[in-house]
């Protein structure tokens, strides 16, 4: 089965260099126009099911790649954003300069990264998404679509960039450490990958389906 694992689209407070984790912001002209493109360069791969975080900006990602096709989209409270409490709305450009911020290492040296007030650890967001992939994506391999009669055979996840990491966290078995192994994907790029009886395999982790500007 093959997964592929999408960041939403850019959105003002990804352009304005801000946290965003649980605060709910709509994509902006450009985030809705990559997701369209995608859609459109995706509309001949089959797709069994999407699943999507319900925070707008990837539900809307998602709506927006399915386009006119018959797929259902599911949403599920685990694949929502890491929460950055009381620092969602601050600028991280900012924070990582300063290096008296616990936020500074949030990149460089992720299991230095110290939750901020109301925060969620990135250890707890690794464990809600693996929670998800045990409970929900693995059991897919050996099941049939009902509704179609047939072997799954390709699904979406649309979420996050740190909720992706954290997934892929799973996938390849390590621990926060390594959490941006990769690195931090950009709006509107899929990470591709490969699971079966046997286990995962990284396809890709830099996917474009939109043409990049110069």
């Amino acid at each position: 089965m093959e997964i592929y694992i999408v960041r939403h689209g850019q959105t003002i407070w990804n352009a304005d260099k801000r946290l965003q984790g649980r605060s709910d912001i709509e994509l902006n002209e450009n985030g809705r126009e990559l997701a369209g493109e995608i859609g459109r360069n995706l509309e001949d791969t089959h797709f069994d099911r999407i699943y999507s975080s319900p925070l707008i900006r990837a539900y809307e990602t998602a709506c927006l790649i399915r386009g006119h096709r018959n797929i259902p989209i599911i949403r599920d409270d685990r694949l929502k954003e890491l929460c950055f409490g009381i620092y969602e709305g601050r600028n991280f450009s900012k924070l990582l300069e300063d290096e008296s911020d616990p936020f500074h290492y949030f990149f460089k040296a992720p299991e230095k990264y110290v939750t901020p007030e109301k925060g969620e650890t990135l250890e707890q967001v690794c464990e809600r998404a693996k929670d998800f992939m045990r409970d929900v994506i693995e059991p897919l391999v050996v099941q049939d679509d009902s509704s179609k009669g047939s072997k799954i055979e390709r699904i979406m996840i649309v979420a996050h960039g740190a909720l992706n990491k954290a997934i892929m966290c799973h996938v390849k078995q390590h621990g926060v450490d390594r959490f941006w192994s990769g690195g931090l994907q950009k709006n509107c790029n899929v990470i591709i990958v490969n699971l079966d009886e046997k286990g995962y395999t990284v396809v890709d982790e830099t996917r474009l389906f939109y043409a990049e500007e110069d």
